[in-house]
């Protein structure tokens, strides 16, 4: 696949971290018999119902509680993809523990990469806020190499806002948008409250998109999840 200018993205942990701890995170209740569609085989895939209406406005009211830092630029620079939102990150590995610990570890129990097994998520959490009028390029996402024979191999998206979340008003666009060769769509994924998203990151990633956002504020916790 031609790689379009600006169309790479790292976002490993190398930005402003917040100064929350696991603390301030709510509680998420275990789930069982989780409901996955498949769009893309293995490569990805998403799961309806993770987090609960409630687990997800939960997460949203902690992170406007620490605050966003805006992320964003008139234009992609040199080796950048357009990105215009806010960011929270933090390094917190119980509640990456928490949340692959709550219904995702048995969405990889038949997957191997390379010999590899899943074996938690990356504790670099980073959360998004996307009003209206704010978009992230295309772009793809880079495997984090985590040390100790450990890497990413998998993007995880969570949606924290979006269909069946009308307060204060409905988010419309910011849909996640995925390409094949020759730029043809493979796929387009609308946010819905509390439904995971994973695609297969580093030499297999997608090129990808987050559209904008035209009404409403989409919100999204992303994590990776990591083999060894």
């Amino acid at each position: 696949m031609k790689r379009m200018m600006g169309d790479r993205k790292k976002d490993g942990g190398n930005g402003k971290k917040s100064k929350a701890t696991e603390s301030n995170w709510p509680l998420i209740k275990p789930k069982s018999n989780l409901r996955v569609t498949r769009l893309k085989d293995y490569d990805l895939f998403t799961v309806q119902n993770f987090l609960t209406a409630a687990e997800s406005k939960s997460f949203v009211k902690t992170a406007e509680a620490i605050g966003f830092v805006h992320q964003g630029s008139l234009g992609p620079t040199k080796g950048e993809a357009y990105r215009d939102n806010d960011r929270i990150a933090v390094n917190d590995p119980v509640l990456a523990d928490t949340i692959w610990a709550s219904g995702l570890n048995k969405q990889f129990s038949d997957i191997t990469i390379r010999g590899k097994v899943a074996v938690g998520l990356n504790p670099n959490i980073r959360l998004y806020r996307y009003k209206t009028g704010q978009r992230f390029g295309r772009h793809i996402d880079e495997s984090v190499d985590l040390g100790d024979g450990k890497h990413t191999h998998y993007t995880l998206l969570i949606y924290l806002s979006g269909e069946g979340d009308c307060i204060p008003e409905p988010l419309v666009g910011g849909e996640t948008v995925f390409y094949g060769p020759r730029n043809r769509l493979v796929a387009e994924v609308s946010p819905t409250q509390g439904m995971a998203l994973f695609h297969i990151h580093g030499a297999k990633c997608m090129l990808h998109e987050a559209r904008n956002v035209t009404k409403g504020v989409k919100y999204v916790l992303r994590s990776d999840v990591v083999f060894a």
